[in-house]
């Protein structure tokens, strides 16, 4: 596991269920050729321009769909 998915990892263990749901972004913003996902964030270009409308539910689903991508990184 590199260090970016550890990183995503660390962030999601602290969600909160009831507060505001933080952006998975972690500063390492580049996008893999191969994978189309952010090496830093492991979401897609559409998930990323979709974030800032996304609901607390939508935005908690797609974490653990982040947290799975990260753990197989």
């Amino acid at each position: 596991m590199n260090s970016a998915a550890q990183l995503l990892l660390e962030k999601a263990e602290v969600l909160d269920a009831e507060g505001p749901v933080p952006s998975p972004c972690i500063s390492i913003c580049r996008m893999d050729p191969d994978t189309e996902l952010c090496v830093g964030c492991f979401r897609t270009l559409d998930e990323i321009a979709a974030w800032g409308m996304a609901g607390e539910d939508d935005r908690r689903a797609l974490w653990k769909i982040l947290a799975e991508r990260a753990r197989q990184a």
